[in-house]
């Protein structure tokens, strides 16, 4: 796996029942997945012989992250390395003007948008659909709210075109909440759909997701599976797939954002599904029949763990346990930093304002906003 982040390390943790095998390349010795496992290459993705020295003897490379070069994984493949999901796939995460382009040519619906040269261009753009505010993105590495600018005139356009990359205006789609659908894709072909969740965002990153996505009608629901399954054929995945969709007021779906690699808002699978992602993804990229994503409980909700002023984890525990033992604690080995995801916890039953009271309170307090 090329990544040494939570994803590996979780991934990872999924393959330890199936006895498999894992290699990881990673960026520094202290990075979440690379305290765990057992064989580590320290060494940069972005390099090409670091890639190929890696990749010998592997029977199969996936990946916690799209950042590595498309033209290293093509290179990888003409070394006969199977390389899972594909850089004809992938390119497609990272990469959103490719994204748009090809979710136009099939047909997916999409919020309207074009790439721009330019601040005056972004301003055409804006008449184009109606006036600002416009979204500005640029076209690779963003992440987590990196990357994205929402802008009300021309004037505050300069600093998206600054990073030197291609610059993809989309309108601000008037949505009412922000969905996923979670799918995974073998080699041959066969696939399962998670149910659609609701992810809530703050400050542009995933604060909460609940399992599945509340009054959700079941026509919208089996739409988006039905399209996340489209996306998944069409591109050639294989692995896990995350859509990131926007529910407007209309009762319509556009796709926002796509991940081809286990995802924040499949995290509630770990304690939440019969199969969870990271175990799923495993079985996609060797090819293995997937397991069944069904939910296990009526509801199931996770809360990300964001760092704060609260390094003591320990006497944090001791206070979550006691207060719900079904609670589920996932921490990522990472040092505390304000705002940083250090860790997620799962809770699930049959009340859903219950469920999501336990995982706000576990989640405030091991990040020390709730004290009590």
């Amino acid at each position: 796996m090329v990544g040494g982040g939570q994803l590996a390390r979780m991934t990872h943790e999924a393959g330890i029942p199936l006895g498999i095998k894992f290699k990881l390349l990673s960026n520094a010795p202290q990075e979440s997945a690379a305290q765990v496992v057992s064989e580590v290459v320290i060494g940069d993705h972005r390099d090409l012989d670091t890639l190929r020295a890696f990749a010998r003897g592997c029977d199969v490379i996936t990946f916690d992250h799209e950042h590595v070069p498309t033209e290293h994984l093509r290179a990888l493949e003409a070394d006969g390395i199977p390389v899972r999901p594909g850089p004809d796939a992938l390119v497609h995460a990272q990469d959103k003007g490719v994204m748009r382009a090809k979710l136009d040519a099939i047909g997916a619906p999409c919020p309207r948008h074009r790439i721009v040269a330019d601040p005056a261009d972004v301003e055409v753009f804006a008449d184009e659909i109606g006036g600002f505010p416009v979204v500005l993105k640029t076209v690779r590495g963003g992440y987590d709210g990196k990357g994205v600018w929402v802008v009300r005139s021309s004037k505050e356009a300069a600093e998206p075109f600054r990073a030197g990359v291609p610059v993809l205006a989309e309108e601000k789609v008037p949505f009412v909440r922000e969905l996923a659908a979670n799918v995974v894709r073998s080699p041959h072909g066969q696939a399962v759909a998670y149910p659609v969740v609701e992810s809530v965002q703050v400050d542009g990153v995933c604060d909460t997701v609940i399992a599945p996505a509340p009054d959700l009608s079941d026509a919208l629901s089996g739409q988006a599976q039905e399209l996340a399954l489209r996306i998944a054929h069409e591109l050639g995945v294989v692995g896990h797939l995350a859509v990131e969709l926007f529910e407007t007021a209309d009762g319509r779906i556009l796709v926002n954002e796509l991940a081809m690699r286990p995802h924040n808002s499949g995290h509630w699978t770990q304690d939440g599904a019969i199969t969870s992602q990271f175990a799923n993804h495993l079985r996609a990229v060797l090819d293995l029949p997937l397991g069944d994503p069904r939910p296990r409980a009526r509801w199931t909700v996770m809360a990300n763990v964001l760092g704060g002023d609260y390094p003591d984890m320990y006497s944090a525990y001791l206070h979550c346990m006691a207060r719900d033992p079904q609670l589920k604690i996932h921490m990522y080995g990472k040092d505390v930093k304000p705002g940083r995801k250090v860790g997620h916890v799962n809770t699930y039953g049959d009340d859903l304002a219950d469920v999501r009271e336990r995982a706000a309170h576990a989640a405030g307090y091991l990040r020390g906003t709730i004290t009590e």
